[in-house]
């Protein structure tokens, strides 16, 4: 079973404008609602990946209620902590006509320390003898930033593999405790690191880079692929370059979500390294063909996987 975790859950807006210009009145053309928050959207690809997932959380409000409910109706398994706060609302707006993007995110509700202890004591009970647990997303307000290294170093006795998808201080305080995975997209990298990257020997030395800070795989996500340090089963390590051709986008939100679930749940399946990894790209590419965060069409992934290009060195 995997457990997805997502502190900050949001209903997920995508609205098409043609031709949009700030200031101006526009009409969609195509409008999409969906539960979102990166933990969301990740167990949303599992499930189209056939993975056992459970969904968890905090949600508040209406807007929480309604986050809850649509997710029952898409059958993500979900058992998340109801708090007072309304949850959050995202919205991302597509101009096909150029091809751009605009995000507007709210911050989200404020948490007591009552409703964060009841979710702790709910995620104790639905995270034993889970496979995987992904923690994913910002944190809410109030909410210090060391949670996540709270929660990491509380799985570190027990077999389940944590993966870490967060930015900021959050990541920066986590990946001290160690986490299975860690994968930050390039800015976050970048900010995690504590410089630009120019080429590819410096995004090799990143990913190795995510190692020396505690995590036992680091993943870097970019918009052509990613750079990975995972170390082998025999203790040798490597890093991977993998990427695929440039595609026309529908939309870029969640590619970063469908990657991730890609990797974990071909690692859960056997696959080896490189498999995973291409695999993942595969995923996260075929969720720019579609709108919606985590929403893909699996025919899309096999025809897209046979053209990912991988690049292995071993160090």
């Amino acid at each position: 079973m995997i457990v997805t975790v997502t502190l900050n859950a949001a209903l997920d807006r995508t609205l098409t404008v043609p031709n949009f210009q700030a200031g101006f009145r526009h009409r969609t053309s195509e409008s999409l609602a969906l539960p979102g928050g990166k933990g969301v959207n990740i167990a949303r690809a599992l499930k189209t990946l056939g993975q056992p997932v459970i969904a968890t959380g905090l949600a508040g409000g209406k807007t929480g209620l309604r986050i809850v409910e649509d997710l029952t109706a898409e059958g993500i398994l979900n058992d998340f902590v109801r708090i007072r706060g309304e949850s959050r609302t995202s919205t991302a707006i597509i101009d096909p006509t150029s091809n751009t993007q605009t995000e507007v995110n709210e911050y989200g509700p404020a948490v007591t320390s009552r409703e964060l202890h009841a979710f702790m004591e709910k995620f104790a009970y639905i995270a034993k003898g889970a496979d995987v647990v992904i923690l994913a997303g910002s944190l809410p307000r109030k909410v210090k930033d060391g949670l996540y290294k709270e929660i990491v170093g509380s799985l570190n006795s027990t077999d389940a593999l944590t993966v870490l998808d967060t930015a900021g201080d959050p990541l920066r305080m986590a990946i001290k405790a160690g986490p299975g995975i860690v994968s930050p997209n390039v800015f976050e990298a970048e900010a995690l690191i504590g410089h630009e990257f120019a080429d590819d020997e410096d995004f090799f030395q990143a990913a190795r880079q995510l190692g020396k800070m505690g995590a036992k795989s680091g993943i870097i996500t970019s918009p052509s692929g990613c750079y990975a340090f995972i170390p082998d089963s025999d203790g040798k390590s490597k890093v991977y370059k993998v990427q695929i051709p440039p595609l026309e986008p529908i939309s870029t939100v969640g590619s970063g979500d469908a990657f991730l679930a890609g990797y974990v749940s071909a690692r859960l399946s056997g696959k080896p390294s490189p498999d995973c990894l291409r695999h993942a790209v595969a995923c996260g590419a075929a969720n720019t063909q579609k709108y919606g965060a985590g929403v893909f069409d699996p025919h899309d992934v096999k025809r897209l996987y046979s053209k990912t290009k991988i690049e292995i060195r071993e160090i």
